[in-house]
């Protein structure tokens, strides 16, 4: 006995929409390895206007940070 199909009038999606060959996470990996995504808090975000800014701002401290590593191991 073949189980009938319920239809969902409260769907959003038209019914011409076909999802049952679809594969979840299908490109979540590759995307995870190109991209570095990093979310900012908002109080954060209002000082950097983009992020041109932001990374110039961290290779400032990171160069900053090398330099004071360098004198502590001196």
């Amino acid at each position: 006995m073949k189980k009938s199909k319920k239809k969902n009038d409260d769907s959003p999606l038209l019914p011409e929409y076909d999802f049952s060959k679809a594969v979840r996470g299908k490109y979540s990996k590759p995307f995870a390895k190109g991209n570095n995504i990093i979310v900012l808090a908002p109080d954060v975000v209002k000082s950097f206007p983009d992020s041109d800014s932001v990374n110039e701002t961290l290779r400032a401290v990171a160069k900053i940070a090398k330099r004071t590593r360098k004198k502590l191991a001196a």
